[in-house]
């Protein structure tokens, strides 16, 4: 099966919302064509209305126009018919002469002297009468054009407004598609790990599975927040822009389009060299998360053990990594981005000079100022996407890095989760020719074959390493035989998803986990299938009403992380309360009373007499004392059964169990008994 690249992957979860960011880029467009009809305008203002003014006019006698000392002028772009005598209003700097003949408007100013104007014009001298103008009498020739540009003003504001309701819309529709993006990924992502097997999270440590759903999850918020936006943004702004170029000057647009291929291959040099630096800051990152996490959770040892040091010492290792490529990243930042820009902008502006330059040198290219204006406004908009597209590529890359370790971890094998209802089970259970590995041919168990009947109690006893817990994990399904099946009910567990398995298997293990909330919500684990009665009818059964009913709030107590404010047999008292609620048909108990002390474990025997009435349970079990009246009991060596029996037949036969048992209560225990 073709592998699909994180891009396509971080594309497709896009086009679960591209209603939305079609509308948002939709609204960009209004925004971008508003906005940039700001330097057509600007040129229209400049040309027409105030450099305009110094134009060829007709003197007229039909009332209209400009009134100048007893006669009318029309500028001769706006005269119906070139009728009358054509006179020039002529600039030079900030000094504006009246001419009384047509005289080109590129020629130059020599001098005014005594009512004549002298001029020249393609190397010719000429002499014109004329008069020079005050400034009240210039703004005679102006006062016409205010009211014109008063309305391009207005206009060009009004666009701008329009212009910014369509940005605010275009900015809060992206960002609410980003946020939905990133919303559904985290979701995803949350739920995809309840679904992985567990031998997945042996293998690798929380704080790095903790990293992926935070921080590689919103480094890649940034992207669709922020880098979307920009780019989205960047490149319908240079697509308008190019269009306003094309609009002005074809060959100056054509020119500027080299920027494309410049800016292209840029962040495909970005993507090889910043991508390389940010997958190892990410990977750092989550290594420094596993650290910190390993470290609180071990604090009580470390301190023991006074391995402060130690630990501060592989945190500083991995922590001068991070800064170290986090160093050349920003120096590769520092030296590349910005300075490409900017390189880019002088050479820009220099292609400017050279080419209106050179043209008007040679009088091939003759631009007005209105027109030089707009271009020049152009080509600097033209670089404030640019900017913003490569100070986006750091952003960019430590998306696509942070995309790959998620995209990783969704591509875990997950396990069916379906929970469609199945029959109780009647509770027998059965492992025919079992074998199992966690590593390949390292068999933990080794052709187990035994049979429990429902209602029994059995018990699995053995010197650590012999296997016991693992007959646990793969009844529970936590993993699967290597060989060999597994039979509940006569039924080949492998039949059914895992999870339908477990509905009516219980479990209660050594350490129990306390999940925050309330004693409750931690009974009843919040499905609605036990009631707060059920509940509390468990915590009575096996004894927890005892120090439950002495607290503040009584059942609705309030439970802190892991439940430290409890004692281990208190917390153990609530997993059996768990365990009870949900009303199992099998049960079981994985050292579950290993660290309970024995008044405590007293309480437990009792409890357990009630909780295994009706059900098949199977016990792992250190202290022997506690499975005397077990059905069955199995002793384990190295994955295999070596004995099987009751506890007065293993003790009569005096094998691996007698030896067991006189180890725990010493010789006259065992005669006694």
């Amino acid at each position: 099966m073709k592998k699909v690249s994180t891009e396509k992957r971080l594309f497709q979860y896009a086009l679960n919302y591209r209603k939305t960011i079609i509308i948002g880029l939709v609204c960009l467009m209004f925004a971008v064509a508003l906005e940039l009809s700001g330097p057509f305008i600007a040129k229209r203002l400049i040309d027409q209305h105030i450099v305009g003014v110094a134009n060829h006019y007709v003197v007229t006698d039909n009332g209209s126009g400009i009134a100048f000392e007893g006669e009318n002028y029309v500028r001769v772009d706006r005269a119906d018919e070139a009728e009358g005598q054509v006179v020039t209003l002529f600039q030079d700097g900030l000094d504006f002469y009246l001419l009384r003949d047509e005289v080109s408007l590129q020629a130059t100013f020599t001098e005014y002297s005594n009512g004549e104007v002298m001029l020249e014009n393609d190397g010719s001298p000429i002499a014109v009468e004329g008069e020079k103008l005050s400034t009240s009498e210039v703004f005679t020739f102006f006062q016409q054009e205010v009211k014109s540009i008063i309305w391009l003003l207005v206009l060009y504001i009004s666009l701008i407004l329009i212009s910014s309701v369509f940005v605010y819309y275009k900015t809060y529709l992206l960002q609410y598609a980003s946020n939905r993006i990133i919303q559904k990924m985290r979701h995803d992502v949350f739920h995809h790990i309840q679904r992985i097997p567990i031998k997945y999270f042996v293998d690798q440590p929380a704080g790095k599975i903790l990293a992926r759903v935070t921080n590689d999850t919103e480094a890649i918020r940034e992207l669709y927040v922020k880098v979307l936006e920009v780019f989205a943004s960047g490149i319908i702004y240079m697509f308008g822009i190019f269009i306003a170029l094309f609009i002005l000057d074809v060959k100056l647009a054509l020119i500027s389009l080299l920027l494309v291929p410049i800016l292209f291959i840029w962040m495909n040099v970005y993507k090889k060299i910043g991508g390389r630096y940010n997958r190892i800051i990410r990977e750092t990152n989550s290594n420094i998360n596993a650290n910190i996490n390993e470290s609180i959770q071990g604090m009580t040892v470390i301190q023991a053990y006074n391995q402060t040091e130690r630990m501060a010492g592989e945190f500083e290792v991995l922590n001068e990594k991070q800064r170290h490529f986090q160093t050349k990243m920003n120096t590769f930042n520092a030296f590349s981005s910005f300075n490409l820009v900017d390189l880019l902008r002088n050479v820009a502006f220099v292609v400017v000079i050279l080419y209106f330059g050179g043209g008007a040198l040679d009088g091939t290219t003759l631009a007005s100022a209105g027109l030089l204006y707009a271009l020049v406004d152009l080509l600097t908009r033209l670089f404030e996407p640019v900017n913003q597209i490569v100070s986006q590529l750091e952003q960019l890359e430590l998306a696509r890095a942070s995309g790959q370790r998620v995209f990783h971890l969704l591509d875990e094998k997950a396990e069916d989760m379906s929970d469609t209802p199945i029959n109780r089970y009647k509770g027998n259970v059965s492992f025919d020719h079992v074998s199992f590995a966690y590593n390949k041919e390292d068999y933990v168990l080794k052709d187990l074959s035994f049979e429990i009947k429902a209602g029994q109690t059995a018990a699995f006893v053995g010197h650590t390493g012999s296997g016991k817990s693992t007959i646990m994990n793969l009844l529970f399904r936590f993993y699967d035989p290597t060989k060999g099946k597994i039979l509940i009910d006569g039924i080949d567990t492998g039949d059914f998803a895992k999870q339908q398995i477990r509905q009516h298997i219980g479990i209660v293990l050594q350490d129990p986990f306390i999940f925050t909330g309330t004693i409750l919500s931690n009974i009843t684990m919040n499905d609605p299938s036990v009631s707060r009665e059920t509940a509390i009818q468990a915590l009575k059964a096996v004894g927890a009403d005892r120090f439950i009913e002495k607290l503040p709030n009584q059942y609705d107590e309030p439970v802190k992380e892991k439940g430290n404010e409890f004692s281990t047999g208190q917390r153990q008292l609530l997993s059996f309360a768990r365990a009870l609620a949900f009303d199992p048909a099998i049960l079981i108990l994985d050292e579950a009373t290993a660290n309970i002390d024995t008044e405590t474990e007293g309480m437990i025997q009792k409890a357990l007499n009630v909780l295994k009435k009706g059900r098949t349970t199977l016990v792992i079990a250190h202290r022997l004392s506690t499975i005397q009246q077990a059905d069955q009991i199995f002793v384990l060596s190295h994955g295999e059964i070596i004995e099987e029996g009751n506890h007065e037949t293993l003790l009569a036969d005096h094998g691996e169990y007698f030896k067991m048992y006189e180890m725990q209560l010493g010789k006259k225990g065992v005669q006694a008994s």
